[in-house]
Formats: C-alpha cells, structure tokens, sequence
C-alpha cells in the first residue's frame, strides 16, 4: 500500500494514523529537505488537528526542520505564505471534504506546487527503509499573524474595482478552515456579506465537509430567506469551492465551464487543462473560443502539474477545484469566487450561458472497497469491462469507457475506501442506466 493517495495522505485518526506513523512519516519528511530547512503548517479545523501536526511535527524537528506553527488556515493561504515567507515547504493538516473522523497531511514545495509522485516515492522508501536522518534538531516557531500578507496582495488586487455591484452573498465555510477567514476578507473588501456555518468547528455539525447539491440544501433555503444573489461555499479546508443561487445548486461541472471560459477569454491562452472525471460542457463552453481542453489524471496535484506543463490558463477538477495559476500551483478556491463576483452583476448571467448550451446528465455513486483490496478489484474490473462494448478505453485514471452518447468513469479512490463510479449522457435514463451497470460490475468484482 503507497501511503500517498490522489491528494496527500489521509485515514482514520487512531487507526492509519496513529502518532507512531506521523511521527515516522515526519521523520521522513524531514529526510527529504537539506537539514534546519523552514517548513510552515497549518490545519483545518478537525478535532484531531493538534494530535496529528504535533505527531508530525515532532517527526520533523527531531529530523533538523525548522518548524513554523501557522494555527488554522485555508489550503490556498497555507500554499500562498509558502512562497510568500520563503518557506522550503508547506506542510497542511486536512482531510479536505472527508468526514470529521479522518485527517490527513497534503505538502506543497516553495513554490506552491504539490509534492509530485517521484517526491512522494521518496518520502515512502525513507519510511520504509527507515532511513531517517538523527543527531540535529530544529526549532519550533508558532506565527499565527500571517494571514495579513494574503489579505493585504487580494485587497490591493480588486481595490478600486466596481466589486459584488450589490449583489449579497452568502458565506458558507462549512465551519471548516475559512471560517471567518473568507467573511473577514470579503466584508474588508466592500461585499455585502451574510455568513452562515461560519463559527470553526471540527465536527463540522453544519452541513458537513463536503459542499454538494445534496448537503445544501439548508444553504440554498438560508439563501432564499435572506434574499440574498448567491452562496459562496466551502469545503473542510477550503481547496474547493461551489456556488448556488435563487434557483438552487449551480453545479460543479456547469461551473466548472463557466469560470474556465470567463479566465481562460481574458488569459488568451490556448489551452485548459481538467482531469478524466470532467464532463464534456467543458469542452463545449470553450469550443467558438478555439480552447482546447487536455485531461489528465484525478487530483489537484496532478491538475496542477498538468496546469504548469501545458501552460494553461486554469485548471478545473469538477468537484470545485480550481487551480489559477496567476496565483500559484495550488487549489485556489478563494480567488476563484472573488474573480466571479468581480466579473458578474448577477447569477442570472451564469443560468443564461448555461442554457444555451446542451444539458447532460452526470451519475455518481460509490462502493465501499477497504483500501488493501482496491487494487485487485480494479483488475478484476479491467478484465470485465469489454461487456459494455465500449467505443474507447482510457486507462489513464482507472478506467473510462467511451461511446457515442455517453461515457462511464470507474476508479479506486485515492481519499476514501471506495470505488467511484461516475456517469454522464445528454439522455438521462442512459446515464441511469449506465451507473446502474457500473455498480454492478464493480460489487460482482468485490464479491
């Protein structure tokens, strides 16, 4: 088993990560960098924050790694204040979107891009092998003022604009890690905001981690009370972000073509870059723009480096992950909403662009799989795959299979035990269907 997924480590606290483990896995962190380097870290808002940065930590000071204790902070500030401190790496303890039970450890290098595979393969041979480095400590430092120096760069970026144009928005954080964070920023940059979810709370008894069309619910009818424009939301750590309106959820892969076509006419740039899952409205948002759309394998690491090789001008992952690379190499969700409100008077520019463009029907589900059995389940899954008579097969990320009016996604989760299975067809009874047939296939490969 690798101990990196799709986006960092991550498990149950106690169970895969017990203090032991992020002891070692700091040790081998530490391993990696020159020694008395400068990592800085930050959490979200889970319990178990304190337990998991103080196992890891102790990992790294007794490797020669000056450590930087930052309190909690949005994903985005902690990979921004990377650079901008001139920190060696940035080290955030999240489990992102996955349920309060879970917490995890993403790093990013000093120049906010996420660790690539070949520096994660790294840290796993050290742990491995033990090769842990002994004989130097470093310091720890707790610096928890920082957060002025990414107020301070987005308030001189959209001071002066016409900015929001009335419109009132929700905050919903989540009470995850942008809790009073994106509210504080927003209200110092003339917004009429109205925060809902906003108080830290690692139980994150709101509406959950997760911001989708079925957790807000309650968000869209605070919305609607408060008459307010548009919901700005947020997940555990705040890598990803969605937005709903009057009318209700905007969608992430609506969204996703709304904001890629406004960034990507401004950039002048040729390309965007998504991964496999994203469906295919992307491509159509951008199609009389002449964009062409690369997709590369799941993850916000994975979309970043693809950003940066292809020089695109932004990066879309259809669970609101977007990376903007004029910022960094990073998910950067608060950007994301501010550029929207900079750019629109009203939602209601977003639901007409939609609907001049074909609707299609996107399918999810997922299958319980403990993680040691993922990999011969998806083999099993590849072998059986031909029954669906497929046009195309994409072995790039799992496994995707291609045809005429529609096209079927199933991967092993690399944030969860289980086996995603995702769906997309301009019929909806086809996608239906197709999911339908893809669970199937992938409880018969379990059983």
């Amino acid at each position: 088993m690798r101990l990196f997924g799709t986006s960092g480590i991550r498990g149950l606290v106690g169970e895969e990560l017990t203090p032991d483990f992020l002891r070692d896995v700091g040790r081998a962190m530490g391993a990696v960098l020159p020694p008395r380097s400068r990592l800085c870290v930050a959490t979200d808002t889970r319990l178990s924050r304190e337990l998991v940065k103080g196992a890891v930590s102790a990992g790294l000071l007794s490797s020669g790694i000056d450590v930087t204790d930052l309190g909690i902070l949005p994903t985005p500030v902690l990979a921004y204040l990377t650079r901008e401190m001139g920190f060696q790496s940035g080290l955030m303890i999240t489990a992102s979107h996955n349920p309060p039970e879970f917490n995890g450890i993403k790093i990013f290098n000093a120049d906010t891009l996420g660790y690539s595979i070949s520096q994660e393969d790294e840290i796993e041979q050290i742990y491995k092998q033990r090769g842990f480095r002994t004989g130097i400590w470093g310091t720890l430092h707790h610096d928890e003022k920082t957060k002025g120096r990414y107020f301070d760069h987005l308030l001189e970026r959209f001071s002066g604009r016409d900015f929001g144009r009335g419109l009132k928005v929700v905050v919903d954080p989540g009470n995850g890690a942008a809790s009073g964070f994106v509210t504080d920023l927003f209200s110092a940059l003339g917004l009429d905001v109205i925060p809902l979810n906003d108080e830290p709370d690692g139980l994150f008894p709101g509406r959950g981690p997760e911001p989708t069309a079925e957790t807000l619910g309650s968000t869209v009818k605070f919305l609607r009370e408060k008459g307010a424009d548009i919901a700005i939301c947020f997940d555990g750590d705040a890598d990803r972000v969605v937005f709903c309106d009057q009318e209700g959820f905007l969608g992430f892969n609506e969204m996703a073509a709304f904001m890629a076509r406004l960034v990507a006419k401004e950039s002048g740039k040729a390309k965007v870059a998504a991964t496999i899952e994203v469906g295919k409205l992307l491509d159509l948002a951008l199609e009389d723009l002449g964009i062409e759309v690369v997709r590369g394998r799941i993850g916000d690491v994975h979309l970043a480096h693809l950003v940066r090789e292809l020089d695109a001008a932004i990066g879309v992952e259809d669970v609101g992950v977007y990376i903007m690379p004029e910022m960094g190499s990073y998910p950067e969700s608060i950007l994301t909403a501010l550029t929207l409100l900079s750019r629109i008077t009203s939602t209601g520019e977003i639901r007409e662009f939609l609907r001049h463009l074909p609707r299609f029907f996107l399918r999810r589900k997922k299958v319980r799989c403990p993680n040691e059995l993922k990999e011969a389940t998806m083999a099993r899954i590849k072998e059986r795959a031909v029954i669906f008579g497929a046009d195309e097969i994409n072995l790039l990320d799992g496994i995707r299979l291609d045809f005429e009016d529609a096209w079927i996604l199933i991967r092993a989760s690399g944030t969860e035990p289980v086996i995603r299975i995702i769906t997309e067809s301009a019929r909806e009874s086809r996608a239906e269907v197709l999911l339908a047939e893809g669970v199937r296939l992938v409880e018969e490969a379990l059983g």
